[in-house]
Formats: C-alpha cells, structure tokens, sequence
C-alpha cells in the first residue's frame, strides 16, 4: 500500500504523537502490558466511549473524525 503522509497536519493543530515501536520490544514486556492494561482499564467506561461501525460506513465515519464530530473510539468491523 503506498501511503504518503506527513505529521505536519498534527504538529501544527498542537497534537501529540505518543507511542512506541512494539516491534522492538521484547514479547514478555508487552505481555505484562496487556495484562496490565486487562488488569485496570475499565471495560464499561471503555465500552461506553466505543462505536462499532461497519466497513461499509468506514469513509463516512472518517469524513466526521476529521471534521471533529467524533469523540471517543470508532471500531471497523470487518466481515460483519
């Protein structure tokens, strides 16, 4: 897949690109992460801010993400 993009769109609206590279980190450190996050995350607060949309509705969805009416977490369901 060729996509060309730039951050450039983030840094000029003061947007913080935080993460890591999980490729490079050993496979016990982040099992202790997910277990972690299984362990104090709370699944209804979560599931509170999530919508499950179909792939069908995916550029539409991104369409309102950009233009900042979505709050929260929007998942793609594929195959649904």
């Amino acid at each position: 897949m060729d996509f060309p993009a730039s951050v450039a769109p983030f840094i000029l609206r003061g947007v913080s690109l935080i993460g890591v590279d999980s490729v490079r980190i050993p496979t016990a450190r982040r099992d202790a992460i997910w277990t972690h996050l299984a362990a104090t995350v709370d699944r209804d607060r979560l599931a509170a801010m999530t919508r499950v949309i179909k792939l069908a509705d995916a550029i539409e969805a991104g369409r309102r993400i950009v233009d900042g009416a979505v709050a929260g977490r929007t998942v793609v369901a594929i195959g649904r």
